[in-house]
């Protein structure tokens, strides 16, 4: 087999060369890093990466090939993939193909052979940049001119690229993952904005036997209200959350009528901004499934799967009524917060995380109980709730 060339030229100029794998041609995005040890194809499907090229950590990747029932959405969302090495041989009885074939399938271009420590050093130093993939334009000067030219992440909406065009309805019968037992019948009703919901976000509230209404987010309050929730959820999603006035603005018809409401990455970002609260782009974003987050009530430490490059600003969350519940250990930035007087509380991590740690699965839980009584959890509810989950034979997510 021959092969093919293909070079990433970031906007400080520098130039890495290496070996193409999967789609040919140009590509650019915000080149970003994940320190996941697996995962890949949770990776590449999750929609909140629109717009960035994604550089692994983890040096050998593709050793389990790709499979239809662990995707996050229908197909992947990266503008390319960068990897130390492709494993040649898929090895997996649930394998369906080789990553190779899962990107050419999509069109997307990987990169393999380069020296991911020294990029993710980069990346750590300078901050995430932007850059360009090509198996077509080979001369350095010329990639790292367009690398410079093109579109930045801040100020950027693509959410628009990702959400649904129409509502449409979540059962728990969903392939594989819907054969497990419902942990309860509660029979409540909670209306999912869809900025670029994972799938494993709506099987975790599909398994506690909640009926879902998934809505794009760019519906009216009235909209929403009229389905009569019990409760919102507000999801993960891609691009930049202080340009996103229109998802904001149902959300603040849907505070006022005091739903409980319950947020995830992006819709952290929505419902912080929602209750008069700024954002701020981070250097470098949070990526990987070893994230390490204090929660402020309960005194525990979760490790946390995270994907964002976004937070909310503390002191405008604090002065607008938000109480901090989460902090990141490795920056100090918020990672959870309640408001002190609506029914609210959201977390800037992803609880539903597969694979990653369980540690943050009674956060579904605490969401239910929000429902009923209409306030946002206590600390001293949530520790009840973790050690609940964390009783031998208690009903994990998977």
């Amino acid at each position: 087999m021959t092969t093919r060339l293909v070079k990433l030229a970031l906007e400080d100029g520098t130039v890495f060369t290496g070996r193409a794998f999967g789609a040919s041609g140009t590509s650019e995005g915000e080149v970003v890093f994940n320190t996941s040890m697996t995962g890949y194809q949770e990776i590449l499907t999750d929609p909140s990466y629109k717009g960035q090229i994604v550089t692994m950590t983890y040096p050998l990747i593709g050793n389990y090939g790709i499979n239809r029932l662990d995707v996050e959405s229908k197909h992947p969302h990266v503008a390319g993939f960068i990897i130390k090495e492709l494993s040649p041989i898929p090895s997996n009885f649930r394998s369906d193909c080789s990553l190779e074939d899962y990107l050419k399938r999509y069109n997307i271009i990987g990169i393999e052979g380069i020296d991911t420590r020294a990029l993710t050093r980069r990346l750590r130093i300078s901050g995430s940049m932007r850059g360009i993939l090509s198996t077509e334009i080979l001369d350095d000067a010329a990639l790292v001119e367009k690398a410079r030219s093109a579109a930045q992440m801040l100020g950027a909406d693509w959410v628009k690229a990702v959400k649904p065009c129409e509502s449409y309805g979540w059962s728990e019968d969903q392939g594989d993952w819907g054969q497990g037992q419902v942990e309860r019948g509660d029979g409540l009703h909670v209306v999912a904005i869809d900025c670029g919901a994972k799938h494993n976000i709506l099987r975790h509230l599909s398994e506690r036997g909640v009926k879902i209404t998934v809505l794009p987010p760019d519906v009216t309050a009235e909209e929403i209200l009229s389905h009569n929730p019990d409760g919102v959820f507000v999801s993960n999603g891609p691009g930049d959350p202080a340009v996103l006035d229109y998802a904001v603005t149902p959300l603040l018809g849907v505070l006022a009528k005091r739903i409980p409401t319950f947020g995830i990455c992006l819709g952290h970002q929505l419902l912080g901004r929602a209750v008069g609260a700024t954002t701020f782009k981070l250097k470098f974003g949070h990526r990987g499934a070893n994230q390490p987050v204090k929660n402020l009530d309960t005194g525990r430490v979760e490790i946390t799967s995270q994907n964002h490059g976004f937070a909310v600003e503390p002191k405008s969350l604090e002065a607008a009524g938000g109480i901090i519940t989460h902090i990141n250990l490795n920056d100090g930035t918020v990672e959870g917060f309640r408001h002190s007087t609506l029914p609210v509380f959201c977390v800037q991590y992803h609880p539903e995380a597969s694979p990653g740690p369980h540690d943050a699965g009674y956060l579904f839980d605490a969401f239910m109980e929000m429902m009923k009584t209409k306030k946002p959890p206590t600390g001293e509810r949530l520790k009840q709730l973790q050690r609940l989950r964390d009783k031998p034979g208690s009903l994990q997510p998977r």
